[in-house]
């Protein structure tokens, strides 16, 4: 039943990570994959937000703040 859930955090987690440190290093590609993080963080609120779960209410308002933060870059 969360096994979609699940697969999206630890997606979301690998790529915020992967963004952070592209970011860290000055990267010239670090701006693509911050738009592909905020997708990804994007499909993670939204599956999260469908969970009554207070971990996952929890987890979705991160993951939008994050898709939030990533756009901006």
């Amino acid at each position: 039943m969360m096994a979609k859930c699940i697969q999206l955090d630890m997606e979301c987690a690998a790529l915020c990570y992967a963004a952070a440190q592209l970011m860290s290093l000055g990267s010239s590609k670090a701006k693509e994959l911050c738009l592909l993080c905020a997708e990804v963080c994007e499909a993670c609120a939204a599956e999260c937000g469908m969970h009554k779960m207070i971990h996952c209410q929890e987890c979705a308002a991160a993951c939008k703040t994050c898709a939030e933060e990533c756009r901006e870059m």
